[in-house]
């Protein structure tokens, strides 16, 4: 097949978090199974692709943008950049800690034609596109309404939603700016209450839907997790497929991980973990490196649950545990945190930042991974703790659930620890049997055993994408 993948960020060239992930690892696995594979994504600041390969007029309202298209080649991919630098060369991607851009609706529609401009120009004509979270999300109402007489319009849509909070609304006044006729601003297309709505697009004009696992495929089609858009997911369940995310093996590997050395380990020399442990306790300066080690590492958002980790900070004492907070995020969040660390010295390690060896090193060294997230579509976390093994504490839910068997004390089956109830008492009371657990050593091995033997490499998720790609070629 011939796919062209379309993503707002791709790592190693951009990232924010697991979309970045997701859509870097994704398309080397298409590559690897014998497919023609196409990327592509906004020249950010700091990405260099050498000369462009041509400069294309991109209408923007009545304006005409220039998009300039670089292309690089990597690991049996061509990654092609959509470059403007009064749209893209700027220090973050999508927002400042102030907030999202004010310009992200002419960022993303510029982007969004210029990819389809650059397909045709340049002759390629996929077969699937496959479309990553809202910043994609016209794609497929362009293709519908301006190339459907064209080759490229033969080619059928895969969109996937990562996360469904965030979904690129902007004020309806703004639609003409997008050159599409008034019809597709109803109730049928992109409007919502009154807005336009970007992931909305998506959901409506493409052939088929995916999410990052099966529970949050369930879930999104409720009020609780739909974020208003659950009447238009419901409506096209029977298109909607959840398939659990995979990370990059060769990438996340204890035994290869610069960030770890000298002390590198794999299931057989598990024990070298302790020096991990100890390294990162000591660069953290805590002030007791015996204790329990749990970490987390992440967005500091509402989503993340980040007001639970505040409460296990005010029992770490009391529990007898360290905790290593490592993330940006909200303001708020970040003011509570620091003051819950000035609180407790020697006890509470705070890094706001992006430390991606950091990172490594707690993935590595620390007991307990928590992910006390509200909703969480996937996750990528738990499952690079499994693979250095760091056992996994998180609320029950999305890809948390799909990835996640609960730790059963009489059966010793389970490779984490799941709480049910979002509530500080439900949280604390989990980490409280999960620490019960940790004092059995042969318990505690048998927990991080069992998440070590797991493969989420990316072949099974790919074969499934696989799957569905070529089911909607052969008209099923």
């Amino acid at each position: 097949m011939r796919i062209a993948l379309i993503a707002s960020e791709v790592a190693p060239f951009s990232k924010t978090g697991g979309l970045g992930d997701v859509t870097g690892s994704l398309p080397e696995a298409f590559a690897r199974s014998g497919h023609e594979v196409t990327v592509f994504s906004p020249a950010y600041c700091g990405i260099r692709a050498g000369r462009a390969l041509a400069r294309l007029p991109v209408k923007v309202g009545e304006q005409v943008e220039a998009a300039q298209v670089f292309r690089k080649k990597q690991d049996g991919v061509s990654f092609y950049f959509i470059g403007n630098r009064p749209f893209f060369d700027r220090d973050s991607l999508y927002g400042t800690a102030q907030g999202d851009y004010p310009d992200n609706l002419e960022r993303f529609l510029f982007f969004c034609r210029a990819v389809l401009q650059a397909l045709t120009q340049f002759g390629l004509e996929p077969d699937i596109i496959h479309c990553h979270d809202w910043q994609t999300g016209l794609i497929p109402a362009y293709l519908r309404e301006v190339y459907a007489r064209s080759a490229l319009g033969r080619a059928r849509t895969v969109f996937t939603i990562h996360n469904l909070g965030y979904q690129g609304r902007f004020p309806g006044r703004l639609f003409p700016l997008l050159g599409l006729p008034q019809e597709y601003f109803s109730m049928q297309g992109l409007e919502f209450y009154g807005d336009l709505n970007f992931l909305k697009a998506g959901l409506v004009y493409s052939d088929r839907l995916t999410t990052v696992s099966p529970s949050y495929a369930r879930e999104i089609r409720t009020s609780e997790f739909g974020f208003g858009l659950e009447g238009v997911l419901e409506f096209r369940a029977k298109d909607l497929t959840g398939i659990v995310n995979g990370i990059d093996t060769g990438t996340w590997d204890p035994l290869t991980d610069q960030a770890l050395a000298p002390d590198n380990f794999d299931s057989r020399t598990i024990d070298k973990r302790a020096n991990v442990k100890t390294r990162v306790c000591r660069e953290l300066k805590f002030s007791d490196p015996d204790l329990p080690l749990l970490a987390f590492i992440g967005r500091l958002s509402h989503q993340k649950g980040v007001e639970l980790l505040v409460a296990l900070g005010r029992q770490a004492a009391k529990l007898g545990v360290n905790l290593a907070v490592l993330g940006t995020g909200e303001e708020k969040y970040h003011q509570l945190l620091q003051k819950l660390a000035a609180m407790s010295p020697g006890r509470i390690a705070l890094a706001l930042k992006f430390d991606e060896a950091l990172a490594r090193r707690l993935y590595g060294g620390s007991d307990i991974f928590l992910m006390p997230s509200r909703y969480e579509p996937c996750g990528l976390g738990q499952l690079i703790s499994f693979r250095y093994g760091s056992v996994p504490l998180a609320h029950r839910t999305g890809g948390l659930a799909d990835t996640i068997t609960d730790w059963d004390t009489d059966s010793r089956h389970g490779n984490g620890f799941l709480f049910e109830d979002y509530t500080a008492e439900a949280f604390l009371s989990r980490i409280a049997e999960a620490l019960e657990a940790y004092g059995d050593k042969s318990a505690w091995n048998r927990v991080a055993a069992n998440g070590l033997k797991l493969d989420f490499s990316w072949t099974s998720s790919a074969a499934k994408y696989l799957g569905l790609f070529q089911e909607l070629l052969d008209g099923k």
